[in-house]
């Protein structure tokens, strides 16, 4: 879930311009967009075979593994896969100076099992994961290989990440580790994560969420014979009836979905237990607090009406609230150095670029206070999290060149 934020017209530092404008009259950047330009065809190729691989949410050896072997062909250094299955390469001129990161998340939201096939019509290509984010991994080698080929060489230690569990109940999982364990944690600078397709947004806001298991247990029984013991799934229907009714702020907005609840093995028997889970969104940290309060409370009040046998006796009704996920809101500084770069960068290009809310893996780097935003892999995409997913490769070049031009510029260029 995603929002544009005001279209800002805020041009950047006349400095931060002219340092891009240098930046593009290299004759090594220009070798390189030559080079992003001419490989479309094995882009294509790379990202239809990753797309293939399977990588649901705790499931991503298989695409960790792919990953690996790239970094390696491309003479990136340290790479490595970590224990929880994030996949790491290095370019390291600098061995005393900080790190730019670029990540691309590694999983899709597609269960195991999920038949992953793609085909190419023309400039689009079609699959499962083709865009969200098959593209983000691809843009994040092509950018490797051009700078290697073009023989770039940062000023700066420069750490390509392929990341785990973003996506639904990953949580994160990936980013979290890396933001909180030596040697990463303080290593890297900035981060620049590429999601999706596209270059018309960027996202400065990280979108809050938290997500809940919601269960209510009883004894069960038949439904005529023991017709009186209390029924879980009456009871949270209730609760999420209630819940339903909150008021919510327009300003920050703030949202909620019940998006599972199953319970019961048959029309004619009582269930012993129903469950829901609950996504609560918004871009305030106090307004999802309520919210989740306020869930809670629903819950608890629901529970309350059951008969005090039934509560304080044996066989009990009770209940149990879970958190399943939860993602920190957080705002990146629009003065922020990374910002101004990025803006700079798209008035170059001729990119009219909006700033926008979303939740993605620069929601934890942003919660720390670290720079971190999150740009599409150029091309254009659609049916994201579906079997219908695509990806439209034209102009794929002019996403390349964004990322490669930023990340040049958050690392200087040693001439």
């Amino acid at each position: 879930m995603s929002s544009r934020l005001p279209f800002t017209s805020a041009r950047p530092a006349a400095s931060v311009q002219a340092e891009i404008a240098r930046l593009a009259e290299m004759r090594n950047v220009h070798a390189a967009f030559l080079y992003l330009h001419n490989q479309e065809m094995e882009f294509r190729r790379w990202q239809c075979e990753v797309a293939e691989i399977a990588a649901p949410p705790f499931g991503e050896a298989a695409r960790s593994e792919w990953l690996r072997q790239k970094f390696h062909t491309l003479s990136l250094e340290d790479v490595h896969v970590d224990q929880l299955g994030n996949v790491f390469g290095v370019l390291q001129p600098e061995p005393a100076s900080p790190f730019v990161g670029v990540s691309a998340h590694l999983d899709t939201v597609f269960p195991t099992g999920t038949r992953l096939e793609t085909s190419e019509e023309g400039n689009r290509l079609r699959g499962p994961g083709i865009s969200d984010n098959a593209a983000g991994l691809v843009a994040m080698l092509a950018v490797a290989s051009a700078m290697q080929r073009a023989q770039l060489r940062p000023a700066a230690n420069v750490v390509f990440i392929g990341n785990v569990g973003e996506e639904g109940e990953g949580n994160l999982r990936g980013m979290r580790h890396l933001f909180s364990t030596p040697p990463w944690k303080d290593a890297i600078r900035n981060l620049l994560v590429i999601d999706g397709a596209g270059t018309d947004t960027y996202v400065t806001q990280a979108l809050g969420s938290r997500r809940f298991e919601v269960t209510f247990r009883g004894p069960g029984g038949h439904s005529w014979s023991d017709f009186g013991i209390p029924n879980p799934i009456v009871l949270l229907a209730r609760a999420l009836s209630r819940f339903s009714e909150v008021t919510l702020p327009e300003s920050p907005r703030t949202t909620f979905n019940i998006g599972v609840i199953h319970g019961g093995t048959s029309v004619n028997s009582i269930p012993a237990s129903a469950t829901a889970r609950v996504d609560l969104r918004s871009a305030s940290m106090e307004e999802l607090q309520a919210l989740e309060e306020r869930l809670r409370e629903c819950v608890n009040e629901a529970w309350s009406e059951v008969p005090l046998a039934f509560r304080a006796g044996e066989p009990k009704v009770r209940f149990a609230i879970e958190c399943i996920g939860d993602r920190p809101a957080a705002e990146l500084n629009h003065d922020a150095r990374i910002v101004q770069v990025l803006r700079a960068v798209d008035a170059h290009l001729n990119i009219r670029s909006i700033a926008r809310l979303a939740s993605t893996d620069a929601n934890v780097p942003l919660s720390l206070g670290k720079e971190a935003i999150t740009i599409g892999a150029g091309g254009d995409g659609g049916g994201a999290h579906t079997l219908r997913e695509w990806f439209d490769c034209t102009h794929r070049d002019l996403g390349l060149k964004r990322i490669l031009l930023t990340l040049l510029a958050l690392t200087g260029v040693q001439e």
